[in-house]
């Protein structure tokens, strides 16, 4: 855990509290009064409010809350696979593991630390792990609250084992949105993409940006590195920054699927929308003793901004 101590009281810029489950959260502030949760219940940032604390993330109401179930909404980390298939359980298992806070990581950039809020997790692979992903690694976190108000996520793989491996990862970001109707993403327009609605066909983006009327489960390939998010009755626009992340997923459930989803209101699709910064397509490979980065800053701008801007 760290902190800026020229710029702000430390003591109130980290607050360690537990869940009703007893696990751990870090909760992160900045001097605006921006402030980000994370669970140590899978790395997983639950909340992040801006200035005026509104929520900026969308968590479902029907989330189940006990481990090992992830909890359904927030900012999930996929690792080591993202999706579903081998022997492992759906996205991984990094998002249903209890992380450590990692009090002496190896350094990142000043600029990664300068003014901001921030806490570093690490997870390591158990016995059990090992039984169904026979490969060690190290998963460095690195959660932070800049004092504009940007919550940046930096994760850091190392290969420790004596052989290579390959993985593939995305923060599966839920963004709380005012109507999903109301919503366009910009950024993606000419991309190719897997829709995984047709067994994973390739198709290309036609559209000037994406709309939604229905379901829609896709990943758009070799993206840009910066997307926008734009809800327009809250005339608000996220805005995605990535680094070392290729690919972008975008998901909305729609109503049937919602219905039949236990962890998921039959309505709340409306109100959220995926994006999410993700390497699929490709998987990382790491030879021993090397390290991957995947970097994801998320800005809320007013929504005069538009994609040119980008």
């Amino acid at each position: 855990m760290g902190h800026s101590a020229a710029v702000w009281d430390s003591k109130l810029a980290l607050e360690t509290t537990k869940d009703w489950n007893g696990i751990e959260q870090i909760v992160l502030r900045n001097p605006q009064g921006s402030s980000a949760r994370v669970s140590l219940h899978g790395g997983q940032v639950i909340s992040w409010r801006n200035e005026r604390g509104e929520e900026l993330l969308f968590t479902s109401s029907k989330g189940i809350l006990k481990p090992p179930k992830a909890m359904r909404g927030g900012i999930p980390i996929c690792f080591p696979q993202f999706g579903n298939c081998d022997s492992l359980e759906q996205h991984g298992f990094a998002r249903n593991k209890i992380w450590a806070v990692d009090d002496d990581p190896p350094p990142l950039p000043s600029n990664d630390s300068l003014g901001k809020s921030f806490v570093d997790l690490l997870l390591k692979p158990s016995d059990e792990d090992l039984k169904f992903w026979p490969h060690s690694f190290e998963f460095r976190l690195r959660v932070s609250l800049g004092t504009d108000g940007n919550l940046t996520l930096i994760s850091r793989v190392r290969n420790v084992n004596g052989k290579p491996f390959s993985f593939s990862f995305a923060y599966h970001s839920h963004f709380s949105v005012s109507d999903i109707s109301e919503v366009r993403v910009e950024g993606l327009e000419t991309m190719d993409y897997f829709d995984n609605l047709c067994k994973r066909e390739r198709f290309t983006e036609q559209g000037d940006a994406i709309t939604f009327e229905s379901e829609i489960d896709r990943v758009y390939l070799s993206s840009p590195n910066c997307i926008a998010v734009l809800d327009h009755e809250r005339k608000r626009t996220y805005v995605l920054r990535k680094e070392g992340l290729p690919d972008v997923v975008v998901w909305n459930p729609w109503e049937k699927k919602s219905k039949a989803m236990a962890d998921f209101g039959d309505d709340e699709y409306k109100q959220m929308l995926c994006v999410d910064g993700a390497a699929i397509e490709k998987p990382i490979t790491l030879k021993p003793g090397e390290e991957w980065t995947g970097r994801l800053e998320i800005a809320v701008v007013p929504s005069s901004f538009c994609s040119e801007d980008l």
